[in-house]
């Protein structure tokens, strides 16, 4: 694998000090682990998360009693006609209490702390989604390079073998220099398209890498053998496109925001109505001048405080909170909207996927079939050299499809999950006991080698 001098470094700490396991095995679940734990994006929306929680208590915080207290001291001098006086002294000390009754301004900011954790909420949410997708398919980009590569290089072996059977062929005089031209061609073109999958691959490895911050080990567990995806359920899009309008974490936020923008319109118009608090204060002063004198003062009472003009802000910003209040109902009907898309692409991609899988497994099982006929067909001399390498690159090629097409759906479905707000952890779990615990692309390495190895026979 090619790795910038930093990221050498990097993998070659990780080696050092990661347990044995670390290497030798690598699962889907461990790579999700690994990037969640330290993953910007990610860590960066939970930071986003915590501070959001706090607006609940700031809201409610404008509800509650407000208590405070204050504390005056002086020592002074003074000269007044012939009479004069030193080191005198004043001391104060009060407390006060300040109740609201009512106040709809603070009364509407409670109301947006809740909505505001709950957006907050939501955008964790999604942010959590989406570091799972991007690990998903990063870890699936390998494992179909992967295939890719070994599949190729297996194209190569059996192309290299059927050169070889080509050039003593014409030796003999059995067939023509044509034959060996035409596998000689293919054989380069193989040899050039091993390059740049081996190049597909550590490209894709290098993404891994940086979304987990762990090394690789040589090849990744992929898929055991043919394996039975399950199709959604319910089989119908529009459950799943209606789960999403209302269930997708994108769609929450919006809703949270809308909610909040509407109690923000309140909250400035507001600034048009009267507030009354409930006040209680004591003091107690004490001043040293001759005579010395105690008081003290206590009371409690009302404060009604009655907007009379403000230079025309609280109308100007209750306009600007209108405003912003349609932006966010429009923001909603858009993200319900991206929701629907998304569910129903989701869901479409799946379907599409699975009969894709199905197609293709069943066009691996007749390449092979046709393979052995042009094969045998060449030995009796009805096939020529060509018709036996088309059939191997039709055969290869239906494999690499076919890998792909597993991954692709496997990735669909929890894209699907995702959609409707239900991805989690486990089923990245349920998707990573599927693939094989030694190397990666053995299922294709497996069929292209045995595929190679009946070149050979011939």
């Amino acid at each position: 694998m090619l790795l910038t001098k930093p990221l050498r470094l990097a993998a070659a700490v990780g080696l050092a000090f990661a347990p044995p396991w670390s290497v030798q095995a690598y699962s889907l679940s461990e790579a999700v682990a690994a990037a969640l734990a330290q993953d910007p994006a990610y860590l960066a929306a939970q930071q986003s998360r915590l501070a959001g929680q706090e607006k609940k208590p700031q809201g409610v915080a404008g509800l509650l009693p407000s208590v405070s207290g204050t504390a005056a001291a002086r020592d002074y001098d003074y000269t007044s006609g012939t009479s004069s006086g030193e080191g005198l002294d004043y001391r104060s000390y009060s407390i006060s209490l300040t109740q609201s009754l009512f106040n709809l301004s603070t009364i509407q900011a409670a109301r947006q702390g809740f909505e505001q954790v709950k957006s907050s909420e939501a955008a964790f949410q999604t942010a959590r989604q989406e570091a799972l997708l991007r690990v998903a398919e990063a870890y699936f980009k390998v494992l179909t390079e992967q295939d890719n590569l070994a599949s190729v290089q297996a194209e190569k072996t059996a192309i290299g073998e059927q050169l070889e059977q080509a050039k003593r062929s014409f030796e003999v005089g059995s067939a023509t220099v044509t034959d060996q031209q035409e596998a000689q061609a293919r054989f380069d073109l193989a040899v050039a398209k091993e390059i740049a999958a081996s190049n597909s691959l550590n490209i894709a490895r290098n993404a891994l890498v940086l979304l987990t911050n762990r090394p690789l080990p040589a090849k990744l567990a992929g898929l055991a053998g043919p394996i039975a995806i399950a199709a959604p359920n319910p089989a119908a899009s529009e459950p799943w496109v209606e789960q999403a309008r209302t269930n997708s974490y994108p769609v929450l936020k919006a809703q949270a925001e809308a909610t909040s923008a509407r109690y923000e319109v309140t909250k400035k118009y507001a600034g048009h109505l009267p507030s009354l608090d409930l006040v209680a204060n004591r003091t107690y002063n004490k001043d040293t001048a001759s005579p010395d004198t105690n008081s003290s003062s206590n009371y409690v009472g009302l404060s009604l405080t009655v907007p009379l003009f403000a230079g025309g802000l609280t109308l100007s910003q209750t306009r600007e909170a209108s405003a912003l209040k349609a932006k966010a109902d429009l923001d909603l009907q858009a993200a319900r909207l991206n929701a629907e898309q998304a569910a129903r692409t989701a869901y479409l991609n799946v379907v599409a996927g699975l009969s894709q899988v199905t197609a293709l497994e069943a066009a691996e099982k007749s390449s092979k079939l046709a393979l052995d006929s042009n094969k045998l067909g060449y030995e009796v001399g009805v096939r020529i050299n060509i018709d036996v390498l088309n059939a191997q690159q039709q055969l290869f090629a239906a494999q690499r499809d076919l890998s792909k097409a597993r991954y692709d759906t496997l990735l669909a479905s929890l894209k699907l999950r995702a959609s409707v707000g239900s991805l989690q952890t486990n089923d990245l779990d349920t998707v990573s006991r599927l693939m094989q615990p030694t190397s990666g692309a053995a299922t294709n390495s497996n069929n292209a080698s045995s595929n190679a190895t009946a070149a050979k026979s011939q």
